[in-house]
């Protein structure tokens, strides 16, 4: 059996790193692209957020599909992530 004895805890790391980046997430159901502006235990905040129905080549500026989701904010839960990364 291998067991894990310690564990470090890494200041910056994860979504943390992205604060204030524009992000693409990947989740179970559809793709949000935005401004990460916020991050707690349950959800992600974007501003200017849009959900992406065509990101079209991931070497070419912006999304083939993205359409603007109202008002200034938008939250999407952390559990219905699966990826997430750096937008374009």
């Amino acid at each position: 059996m291998k067991k894990l004895v310690t564990v470090t805890e890494v200041e910056g790391e994860g979504l943390d790193a992205l604060m204030g980046e524009s992000v693409l997430l990947f989740g179970l159901n559809y793709i949000y692209a935005g401004t990460l502006s916020g991050v707690n235990e349950k959800f992600v905040q974007l501003e200017n957020a849009k959900i992406v129905y065509e990101t079209g080549s991931f070497d070419k500026p912006g999304y083939t599909d993205a359409q603007s989701l109202p008002g200034k904010v938008w939250y999407i839960q952390l559990s219905a992530i699966e990826s997430y990364g750096p937008g374009k």
